[in-house]
């Protein structure tokens, strides 16, 4: 979108009556503030650009985390192998962390190491790999995510909609910059394209984002609310564009004093920035905290950044993304030359129950002696890119959002409780009650739990191995086994969809969360693995080949460790050097 076109929206949203919107319910969380200097923590990486790939948490250090393994020596034997994991174990400052560890070979079944192998510790990110491997699994590579354009009334003969134009999502994560080059607006511009390619001139009524497909809170149980602010930390609708984030950018002013400039990524027509950061004199410490309150369309940013800084980029989370989208949505039809005469507005997620489209509601309100004349027509729709695709840009940049949405997909595809019929009369009614209470408290996240925990039975892995909370790891209360982890990959491994789901991966030295690490040593190229980094828990888990040909297996889990230590370095990454610098037989 150029200057002239954005001015364009900005007058154009100028007039547009906004609805209220209806609140779901959400945790009572307090607010969260960041402090970005330029220290080795860099700011949150941006949404926009394709060639970043978020964490689940603020990355720790920005330069490569592979210091000091190139050197690392070949082990020969199996027995030196597990010496030497053996070591790094030992560490000192590793001596008040517990640490999860198993290694199998894909060749010979047999195990090369385990440590704390059935202890049940945070995965962080690695739980996106239990998700992920559920979706192949029950959707297939080629599922595609589709968003509805619906219509209360059919096109009349002059392309006008004798009612509202309603858009209900179904939660595709593809329209979204990371699906476009980094163009914010082409997947909104795409489909603003086939509404019209549909007939569509004129709406007399409302143009709707309808976000219903999804019960429930929009945030994950058991996140912080330190995380809610941030891009990784943001908000689960079905109605999502994105990644219902913001790039922000802050940089100083040319003149010492004045206020430093604040612009984000697409520009948000709802979001209001308090700008309090000063620009300070050359050389002096960057000091930046950023807040927005939960549900809140407010951004405060305060502090100051020196004349000289190169600036800030971070990615921030914003409050009722299904309303940023129809407001850019009304902006690309208004470019097209379509007239909406009503107001913007949302239908939010309900509490719980089941899901229904905009026509099974209206099957469940209309009275029987009355003719459909106002059922929702469906007049154009768009289809995401192929899970496989989105598998990929789920697991490389370990996306949070994403994760959440196909979670919940699982969830919405699953027939609803049906309680067992008995033949004892009043005992089988009151189950029947009891059943139908349970799907209606149940929401969109509770039945995508239970859908990867029935995979997860299918692979052999034992429920009490395992406590899920959400899709992404970002909940503190999830919980895994290195033995389950190992289970679920050597699955996949002989899955039907086996290369799909290892195409997906980091690759150690070249992409992803991967990117920066390893790099120079026997495992650059070769490793491929899911990432894990929270405040107090780091993972790795995927496969490798050893120099000797011999296909791995492997996880690491390291939590509850100091703050000042970083566990990538000191335990993560050797170990995973030794096994693919591996010159024995497990045999």
């Amino acid at each position: 979108m150029n200057k002239r076109s954005f001015l364009a929206l900005l007058v154009l949203l100028a007039t547009i009556p906004v609805a209220n919107l209806t609140a779901t319910a959400q945790r009572d969380r307090r607010s969260t503030t960041a402090t970005a200097s330029p220290s080795p923590t860099p700011p949150p990486p941006p949404v926009g650009l394709p060639s970043q790939s978020p964490v689940a948490a603020p990355a720790t250090s920005a330069t490569p985390v592979s210091s000091g393994l190139k050197t690392s020596n070949p082990t020969k034997s199996l027995a030196e192998l597990q010496s030497r994991i053996t070591d790094i174990l030992r560490k000192p400052e590793l001596s008040p962390a517990m640490v999860g560890v198993k290694v199998v070979s894909l060749d010979t079944g047999r195990v090369l190491f385990e440590e704390n192998s059935a202890k049940l510790l945070r995965p962080a990110s690695n739980m996106k790999l239990y998700t992920v491997a559920t979706a192949l699994d029950r959707l297939s590579p080629d599922f595609r995510f589709t968003t509805s354009v619906y219509a209360t009334a059919k096109l009349d003969a002059s392309g006008s909609v004798r009612g509202d134009l309603i858009i209900f999502g179904r939660g595709d994560p593809s329209l979204a910059a990371r699906f476009n080059n980094g163009d914010y607006f082409k997947a909104i511009n795409d489909l603003a394209a086939k509404i019209v390619a549909a007939g569509v001139k004129r709406v007399d009524g409302d143009l709707i984002g309808d976000e219903s497909y999804f019960t429930g809170s929009q945030y994950g149980s058991g996140w912080e609310w330190e995380d809610l602010t941030w891009y990784y930390g943001a908000e689960v609708s079905s109605l999502t564009v994105n990644d219902n984030a913001l790039d922000l950018f802050i940089k100083p002013n040319p003149q010492v004093g004045k206020p430093a400039i604040v612009t984000t990524g697409p520009p948000d027509p709802l979001l209001t920035i308090t700008n309090d950061v000063t620009t300070a004199p050359a050389g002096t410490r960057r000091q930046i905290s950023i807040h927005r309150g939960l549900g809140k369309d407010t951004l405060q940013v305060r502090g100051s950044i020196a004349v000289d800084d190169r600036g800030y980029t971070g990615g921030i989370g914003i409050s009722h993304p299904a309303m940023l989208f129809v407001y850019l949505l009304r902006s690309s039809l208004a470019q097209r030359g379509v007239t909406i005469k009503g107001r913007t507005r949302t239908i939010a997620a309900p509490l719980g129950g089941p899901s229904l489209d905009p026509a099974q509601r209206a099957s469940l309100v209309r009275r029987p002696d009355v003719p459909p004349i106002n059922w929702p027509v469906e007049i154009a729709t768009y289809q995401s890119a192929p899970f496989s695709w989105i598998a990929a840009q789920t697991l490389k940049p370990s996306q949070n959002l994403y994760t959440e949405l196909i979670l919940r997909t699982l969830g919405n595809i699953q027939p609803p409780i049906t309680p067992a019929s008995d033949s004892s009369g009043d005992a089988s009614s009151e189950r029947q009650t009891q059943g139908a209470a349970v799907e209606l408290r149940q929401t969109s996240e509770d039945r995508g739990v239970e859908v990867v925990k029935s995979f997860l039975k299918t692979v052999g892995i034992r429920p009490e191995s395992l406590n899920l909370n959400d899709g992404s790891g970002l909940s503190r209360n999830d919980m895994v086994t290195a033995d389950s982890t190992v289970q679920l990959l050597t699955y996949m491994s002989r899955h039907r969809y086996a290369d799909v789901f290892r195409d997906a991966l980091p690759i150690a030295g070249v992409d992803g969360t991967l990117r920066n690490r390893m790099k120079g040593t026997v495992a650059e190229g070769n490793l491929r693995a899911k990432t894990g980094s929270l405040s107090s828990a780091a993972s790795l888990g995927g496969y490798v080949t050893t120099t000797a040909g011999e296909k791995l297996v492997f996880t690491i889990m390291v939590n509850n460790y100091p703050s000042d230590v970083e566990p990538r370095t000191v335990c993560i990454d050797p170990i995973a050097v030794l096994l693919a610098s591996f010159a024995g037989r497990s045999q």
